[in-house]
């Protein structure tokens, strides 16, 4: 399974992750700013997404090689993003800078992730958890004692679980009336399954 990593130019992150074992490295023209800021090695990024409205002539000279323009303003960065991973082979893409700063805007990732959802495996990473859309039937691992939230999207039917410290039967979970967020795994082992519609879980760190 071929993996890729992702910076989007939502809240930086404290610590950049380490390249090694990744497949791909790519960015939107906005996270090229803090990037360079915070010296990720430039030379690793295979790709930079956008329109490219706020780089210098410096930027364009030095690195054109990796610049696709996406000037499609129909869709965001993040959407055109992931249609060019999609279209390189890659199933599996770790997302960085999806979250922070407006909210509208980290709402506005999860739409995509979940347009998105049954052509690659995304997992978002910020200061305080991952989250993930995941299948019907589902199981984290080495997570006791870690914060576990269940957020429908927007609605998930028959959700059951075990391991966690306040457990779920065939129960539904709507944005509307009920959701799951603030549980924690009592077991190292959190079993989840649902029948219907989709959910997203977040894992503290």
């Amino acid at each position: 399974m071929q993996k890729a990593l992702l910076f989007i130019n939502g809240e930086p992150p404290k610590q950049l992750p380490e390249t090694y074992g990744f497949d791909l490295v790519a960015c939107s023209d906005g996270a090229f700013g803090y990037l360079k800021e915070k010296k990720f090695p430039l030379e690793k990024i295979d790709f930079i997404s956008g329109d490219f409205d706020s780089h210098s002539g410096e930027d364009e000279k030095v690195y054109q090689d990796k610049f696709i323009p996406t000037p499609d303003q129909d869709k965001t960065d993040f959407h055109k993003s992931l249609e060019i991973i999609l279209d390189k082979g890659f199933s599996e893409v770790d997302v960085y800078g999806a979250s922070g700063g407006e909210q509208d805007h980290f709402l506005g990732n999860l739409h995509t992730a979940y347009l998105f959802k049954d052509q690659l495996k995304i997992t978002f990473f910020d200061e305080y958890a991952s989250y993930f859309f995941i299948p019907k039937q589902f199981t984290i691992e080495k997570v006791k004692g870690k914060m576990i939230s269940l957020v429908p999207f927007p609605a998930a039917e028959g959700v059951t679980t075990k391991g966690l410290n306040w457990s779920l039967n065939n129960e539904n979970l709507s944005l509307t009336s009920r959701i799951g967020t603030r549980n924690f795994a009592c077991e190292q082992e959190v079993a989840i399954s649902y029948e219907k519609g989709n959910l997203v879980v977040f894992i503290g760190k």
